[in-house]
Parts: C-alpha cells; structure tokens; sequence
C-alpha cells in the first residue's frame, strides 16, 4: 500500500512539473514584482509637441509592401480569399530596431476598418497569442505543422495589423543590445506611434481609414498610451499627419494596480479559492492603494494565497491543464497546449521564410513570451486610468470587455476601476445575446462602455469565439452588443 501510494505521489508530481511547463504566466511574475514596490513611475501628464513629433523617424517604403506580402503560409488550408502582409518596420536606423508585424486584410479589404491589435506580458507576442491562437484568421493544429481557418476570425470584419512589441518581444529584434534594457511603457508606445507613422507609409490607402485599437492583459497599457500620443500628436501637427483614431477596446485589460489586486483577492475568496482566514489576513494588511513595498505580513498571506490555489490554470479557473488534456474526454474552445503547437509551428525555417523573418535578429529561438524583456521592464504606471479619461474626454470610445472565468485579472478587478472611472450609467445593466443564448452582460457610460463575455477566460477570443467577434463587430460599430435574442 506504501509502495502504491509512493508511486502515485511521484506521478502526481511529475504531472505537476508537465503542466508548469505549459504555463505561461508573464503578468503573474510582473505582479509579484511590483510587490516590493515601483520603478519610475511613466508620466500620463506628458503632453506631445511638434518637436517631439519632428523626432519621429520616418523612414522610405518603395516597394516594401509587396516585399511584405505572402504567398502562402505552410500548411495553410484553402478557402483562403485575402492577402497576407508581414516583415520589419524600422523605428530606429541607427541602432537597428526593427518590429515585426503580420497583417491580415479582411476579404472586402476597401470597404472595412483598420484595428491594431497588440497583446501584453509585458514580453509577449501579438502573432503568436493573437494572431495565432486568438482572433486570426488560422489556429495551429496539434501537429505544428498545419494551419485551420478559424470562422470566427475578426478580419471577416476589420482589416488587422498584429504588431509584436516591443524589440525583443517574437521576431522583432534590435541589432543594439542596450535597446533591451530600455523596455518599459514610454518606450512601448514611442516606438508603436513610430511603427504607425511609418506603417501608413508603406500602406498608404489605409491612411484615412477608420482606425481602431485592441489588447488584452497589459496592453492594458499599452493600448491607451498609445491612444493617448496619437491624440495628442494629431492635435499638434497641424493637419499633416493624423491617425483617424475612433476607439480603443482592452480585455482582462491591467489598467490600475489598487483595484488590479483587491479584485483578483476578491475573486479567489468568491470563488472558494483560498480561505477565509487567508482572505481576512489580505484584507487587513495590505494596502493596494500604495506604491510602497507592500508590507512582509501582507507578503505573507498573498503567498499563502497562491500556494492555496493549487495547479489550476489562473488564466481560465475552470479549464483544463495541457498535460491532463489528453487523458480526459473533455472538450473545450481552447485546446490547453495550443501554445506548443503555436511554438513549434513558428520555428519551422519554412514558415520564418514565408514569413519573412529574419532569425539572425533574434537572440534564440522563437518564444511566445520572452520573460527577459518582463524582469527588465523599467518603467510603468500604477494606473493608466488618467489616460482613459483623457480619450474619453475627448470624444475616443472606450470599451472595456472581460471574460468571466479569468482568475488574473477577473471581470471584478475590471467592475472596480470602471468605478473611478465612471458614475451613473446612460445605459443600465443588461444582458445580450447572440446565437440565441446570454453572451454576457453589458452597461453603458458616456464614451464607455463595460462587456462582460460569459465562460471566457483571458483569451476571450479563444474560449469563446462567436461571443468575442458578436462584441467586436458591435464596437467597430459603435453600439453596444444586442439585448435581443436572434
């Protein structure tokens, strides 16, 4: 019986340290970074000039969309009726920083906006996580050579640029090492304004096109910082460049510390995650709202929090883990080790080729999350939330949409910056539908607006596609998702 039991213990073990492989958790180790306090703080206060704007590097694009397009990816199935772009814009000739994107147009390509779609960490890939595993137009199947279309794709609706940043991040890359240890929110966002500029150049019919960003995680920041220089570069330059910015949508999007925390601890005590005893310990000695070190007792019960959640995947509770997937019958929107997949497709040489990628750049192979550009990242907001005022102030709609069964930064994390952000709704709470069933749950503000997508983890688009592209086609739109079952 001894014996039994040993054995079992070993293999629980060994299953234990299979699925940590599988994990990726880059805003889980950011989080216990900002514990012991923060870097210098990025300045939602700096307003742009023209000189800044004169700094910008603009760079000649003769011919280099056509260099970009591709052919046809390996493994792609058929039934494919839109053109493939992707390669390097440069936003820094003299230290070589180049930053990769890919570029999906939708099939009525002229008649359809333009969305950027960035993902977080900090340190992780839009293509790979994004395009790759999200709302592009493929998904990579089990044997990581093979491609299949995905019908709920967003660019059946919008044209979409996935750009992979910053260098270091995927396949952008910088030939000066000294870049990578300056990787933090202010950089992020000049060198993504400067991808743009020079992006509209290379695809100059875009340029006045309605244009839309998105993200999910930390793009919680990348996302409105970025938004922010493009409203304040278009009203200082007097007319002669100027992004068509109509709105931003961020998911399970990290936006404020203080309500980041109490919402996540929050949600582990509602969903009978912890205890109550650790629950009462965080609640009376930690205080989220500083950007002190938190204290050693607060540390201490936040550590016995984690340690009590077991090997759960935090970014969908309910979900399976990669290394139990195959031996359960279960069935999900997401197969759990699609990021294995996605890894070992995107390290095909023919692939990279097809891609355009250029490899040599890179300082190893290609990694969905590059956790040396997270522990180096030098500066950061405690909360972006002045940002978002300042585009909803200035008439850019905000829309802010969660998937409820994350545990990182849950739909309550969400609900309580909403409320130092807003007051009474013009919109009360509401449920919608689509496909006949509750998609979630919504409530408008003025120039904000709060999604709730139900059964979804942090990848909203990948557990619940047909929920996802039903809220993303409502935003592009500018309405709120239907109240009306159809």
């Amino acid at each position: 019986m001894k014996l039994a039991f040993s054995l079992l213990l070993l293999s629980s073990l060994e299953a234990f340290a299979n699925c940590e492989k599988h994990m990726n958790d880059p805003l889980g180790e950011f989080m216990k970074a900002q514990r012991k306090g923060w870097h210098a703080d990025y300045s939602d206060a700096t307003v742009e000039s023209e000189a800044d704007f004169s700094r910008v590097y603009l760079g000649s694009h003769d011919g280099l969309k056509e260099a970009d397009k591709i052919e046809v990816l390996p493994g792609q199935p058929g039934g494919v009726y839109f053109d493939q772009y992707s390669g390097y814009v440069t936003v820094d000739p003299k230290a070589g920083r180049e930053l990769f994107y890919y570029f999906a147009e939708s099939q009525n390509s002229s008649s359809k906006p333009l969305l950027l779609w960035l993902n977080g960490g900090p340190g992780c890939s839009s293509f790979g996580y994004g395009a790759m595993m999200e709302l592009g137009p493929f998904r990579v199947n089990s044997d990581g050579k093979s491609l299949s279309l995905n019908r709920y794709a967003w660019n059946n609706v919008a044209n979409i640029i996935f750009l992979e940043s910053p260098a270091g991040v995927g396949f952008s890359y910088s030939n000066t090492s000294a870049d990578y240890d300056l990787n933090g929110d202010k950089h992020t966002a000049e060198d993504s304004y400067t991808f743009l500029v020079n992006w509209f150049k290379r695809f100059p019919e875009y340029k006045a096109r309605e244009f839309f960003i998105a993200g999910e995680s930390y793009a919680g920041h990348y996302v409105p910082q970025l938004a922010q220089k493009i409203l304040q570069f278009n009203k200082i330059t007097n007319q002669t460049f100027i992004i068509n910015l109509k709105g931003i949508a961020i998911g399970n999007a990290w936006i404020d510390a203080e309500t980041g925390n109490k919402g996540m601890y929050d949600t582990f005590w509602t969903h009978a995650l912890i205890s109550d005893e650790v629950n009462k310990g965080i609640n009376s000695n930690c205080n989220f709202s500083s950007n002190n070190s938190l204290s050693d007792e607060c540390d201490s019960y936040l550590d016995q929090a984690h340690k009590s959640l077991g090997n759960i995947n935090i970014y969908d509770i309910y979900a399976p883990l990669c290394s139990l997937y195959s031996n359960t019958s279960t069935k999900v929107a997401l197969d759990p080790c699609s990021e294995s997949y996605i890894t070992s497709y995107l390290n095909t040489p023919q692939v990279q080729k097809s891609l355009h990628a250029n490899v040599t750049g890179i300082p190893g192979p290609w990694e969905v999350c590059n956790y040396t550009v997270l522990i180096d990242w030098k500066d950061r907001s405690s909360t972006v939330l002045p940002a978002i005022q300042e585009l909803m102030t200035n008439g850019i709609s905000v829309y802010i949409y969660s998937g409820d069964t994350d545990g990182r930064v849950p739909t309550t994390s969400t609900r309580y910056s909403i409320n130092k952000l807003a007051d009474s709704p013009m919109i009360p709470w509401y449920a919608w539908y689509t496909q006949g069933e509750v998609g979630g749950y919504a409530v408008g503000y003025k120039n904000l607006t709060f999604v709730t997508i139900r059964g979804a983890g942090h990848f909203v688009p990948s557990y619940q596609p047909a929920r996802a592209l039903a809220f993303f086609s409502a935003f592009l739109d500018g309405k709120l998702p239907s109240p009306h079952q159809n």
